[in-house]
């Protein structure tokens, strides 16, 4: 629908959605939140643009309204289960945010069965004086106990793709297989150099590889990335298609990959043993870990041995593993130089003030029907954290580089937090007797950094940690050089990823351009202009690529709990609300222990603190407390977890 003419008293924003049919209005021009009663959504879906008539806000209530006008339905598609009568049929949505049901009229359920997970298209969306949005059966998913039906619901539920066009197929073909001589012959030849991947045991879409030596006082340090740019070409179909794509999707049991497995598993995966075309970025770095040069080439390398966090880790660390060294003999040396320039890039990193939560990712092992047998903490070994120092260092080198050049280029960026939050964020831990340093608002990283040194080992640690990560802002690509407020970095962008990113493959052929000389400013004026659109689209896309990934978590937590239902787990109260106390277990679960099942007491929620407190005993329950539970409810539909305190187990203590 076309755009209305704006009404003083109105806002043009995004309607999003509660489960109970009512919902806000998210205004584009201030961000508040205009109420919507479920009577006046006049129609709208979940996450439409809308434009809303606000009421005058009585004193102290939050602002509420009246949607006038649907400016566009964002909402075309719907993942959910038939419901089959003998004449009609409709499809109840998977997202509960999205109120109503979808009536499929005679003719368009195709061959769906009652019960099947389906992906319906909306042809029309109902609105004031209809009951139900109507849709047409577009693809049929299954039944949902068919393995990998319920992952394969959450990412069409997000528009995420599954298989690539066949014309963008076609054409990844036309990509040969192995490098030819053409590919090569200008190149720098680095294939006598000692070459290594670190990746997970799962990994098949490698883009990087990393090179140490030293001599005199100097560290030469390659860090080499796939070149993908030399076979996704602009204006090429499987450009436009990284474009839409974004960003590759990891979901448990499956990659949704941004490159077709041709080039993703294969010509552009530095594998082990063949020659691959890279864009090397050479730095020197003094003995205390500063990089004091670099230069970034095309190159060809030929990667010496595909390792594993896993193996290395046995190698470098306390572990020592005599038969993985034996079976590394060749490169023992190079691993434990590379231990040693990883740390003395940690400890720069600490003293500009980078800042590291460190709170525990899941890593969820199914078994071969999909079931979820495992749920624990991702292993951060020495082995991750070099090659995340590795990576973060390249980084920080191109985009610095690239910066003080004044050449069009996307990066990575991290704004400070807002002054508001920090406040709140101080007025808090002065309770506990710490403080941040902010000055007219703003802070420097190295005050977060340096509370989170002196909370370490308090009781409040974990309490705190939390707050101030909610306090932060998140990521995001741009093109202009705002710094890295986590990172504690004046420049930064994303290189080193170019299978799995788009602002990596894009920086790639800026960085390609300019090497040959290309960068004229027909070329610069071209950038300009696409690569503001480039940059907010990859950041929409890798926000879209979170949240499914987070979904299939929650979907294979609550499955996983539905065979622990009935069994005693010790967690930490992550999140205090009206309703109820959120905790996270030690295996990185995190459930609800709902206020209305708190049997010993009557408890109200106190906000300025964070906490729940009992009427009568006065005890508090607080964010970041541990605390002992016992699992009382999963839900594969909500995909929630519901737990109970184990009142038996806190008598004990």
């Amino acid at each position: 629908m076309g755009k209305k003419k704006r009404k003083v008293n109105t806002c043009i924003g995004t309607f999003s959605q509660a489960k109970g049919g009512y919902g806000f209005v998210i205004c584009d021009d201030d961000g508040d939140d205009i109420f919507i009663k479920e009577k006046d959504t006049a129609g709208a879906m979940h996450g439409d643009i809308v434009e809303a008539a606000i009421s005058d806000a009585k004193s102290g209530k939050k602002r509420e309204g009246v949607i006038v006008h649907i400016v566009e339905h964002k909402t075309v598609q719907v993942v959910g289960t038939v419901e089959r009568g003998k004449n009609f049929a409709f499809v109840i949505p998977d997202n509960s945010r999205i109120g109503k049901d979808i009536f499929i009229p005679k003719g368009k359920l195709g061959d769906a069965k009652h019960g099947q997970k389906v992906v319906v298209s909306i042809i029309d969306y109902g609105g004031k004086g209809k009951k139900s949005p109507e849709g047409e059966v577009i693809d049929i998913l299954g039944y949902p106990d068919e393995k990998g039906v319920d992952i394969l619901s959450i990412a069409k539920s997000f528009g995420i793709p599954e298989a690539f066009p066949y014309e963008v197929i076609k054409e990844s073909r036309t990509i040969p297989k192995t490098i030819e001589d053409e590919d090569i012959s200008d190149r720098t030849d680095l294939r006598d150099i000692v070459t290594i991947t670190i990746d997970g045991e799962d990994a098949k879409d490698l883009d990087d590889a990393v090179s140490l030596s030293y001599e005199n006082g100097v560290y030469t340090l390659g860090v080499h990335i796939a070149d993908v740019s030399h076979y996704v070409t602009e204006g090429s179909l499987l450009n436009e298609e990284a474009v839409n794509r974004g960003t590759s999707v990891y979901l448990i049991d499956r990659v949704v990959p941004m490159l077709p497995k041709r080039l993703s598993n294969g010509i552009c995966s530095l594998n082990e043993s063949v020659d691959r075309c890279a864009l090397s970025c050479i730095m020197k770095l003094d003995d205390d870990g500063h990089v004091i040069d670099h230069k970034i080439v095309e190159s060809v390398i030929n990667v010496n041995h595909r390792m594993t966090y896993t193996s290395v880790n046995k190698i470098v660390s306390e572990i020592k593993d005599e038969k993985e060294r034996r079976k590394y003999a060749d490169i023992v040396p190079m691993l434990e130089m590379m231990r040693g320039l990883a740390e003395k890039r940690m400890h720069i990193r600490a003293a500009n003030g980078a800042i590291d939560f460190d709170f525990p990712e899941s890593k969820i092992i199914l078994d071969k029907k999909g079931k979820p047998i495992a749920v624990k903490p991702y292993d951060r070994n020495i082995a991750t954290r070099m090659i995340e120092e590795f990576m973060l260092v390249t980084n920080e080198t191109i985009a610095e580089d690239y910066f003080w050049q004044e050449i069009p280029f996307v990066y990575r960026t991290h704004e400070a937090p807002d002054s508001e939050k920090i406040r709140e964020l101080s007025v808090f831990i002065s309770n506990f007797g710490f403080k941040v340093k902010a000055l007219s608002g703003d802070i420097h990283p190295k005050e977060i950094q340096k509370l989170l040194s002196v909370i370490k080992g308090e009781a409040s640690e974990d309490l705190i940690s939390r707050l101030t990560l909610r306090s932060m802002k998140r990521a995001e690509y741009t093109v202009t050089a705002d710094g890295h407020f986590g990172l504690a970095s004046r420049y930064y962008c994303h290189f080193t990823s170019p299978i799995r990113r788009y602002p990596d493959l894009i920086i790639h052929r800026i960085i390609k351009e300019n090497l040959h000389g290309k960068m004229n400013q027909e070329r610069i004026e071209h950038y300009n202009e696409i690569l503001p659109e480039i940059a907010s689209m990859s950041s929409k896309l890798e926000r879209r690529a979170e949240e499914a990934e987070r979904e299939v978590h929650k979907l294979k937590k609550a499955e996983y709990m539905l065979d622990h239902l009935g069994e005693s787990y010790t967690g930490v109260i992550s999140g205090v609300t009206s309703w109820g106390i959120y905790v996270v277990l030690d295996n990185t679960i995190e459930g609800m222990i709902r206020l209305e099942e708190m049997i010993d007491d009557d408890y109200t929620y106190d906000e300025g603190r964070y906490l729940v407190r009992g009427h009568y005993s006065g005890k508090e329950y607080a964010l970041g407390e541990r605390v002992d539970i016992i699992v009382l409810r999963a839900s594969l539909e909500t995909k929630t977890i519901d737990f109970m305190l184990d009142y038996d187990k806190m008598r004990e203590e």
